[in-house]
């Protein structure tokens, strides 16, 4: 899978939920299990680095169309 060059662009927990076709709560509970890591907003809102979304969807073989996630 082609990591686009803005690899550390922030993803929302609804994007990340879509790329892996899971409830965005899921991808919540991933970060309380060590699966993945979140950044804070200063509102208090969760974001979560492209990079490790991608490494993660190549890892578990899912992989995704670059289009899904551009903005």
């Amino acid at each position: 899978m082609t990591v686009p060059n803005d690899s550390d662009r922030l993803l929302t927990p609804a994007e990340v939920a879509q790329l892996f076709r899971v409830h965005p709560k899921t991808v919540s509970r991933w970060v309380q299990a060590g699966k993945l890591s979140a950044v804070r907003t200063l509102g208090g809102h969760r974001r979560y680095r492209a990079s490790e979304v991608y490494a993660l969807l190549d890892e578990s073989g899912i992989g995704a169309p670059v289009e899904v996630i551009a903005p």
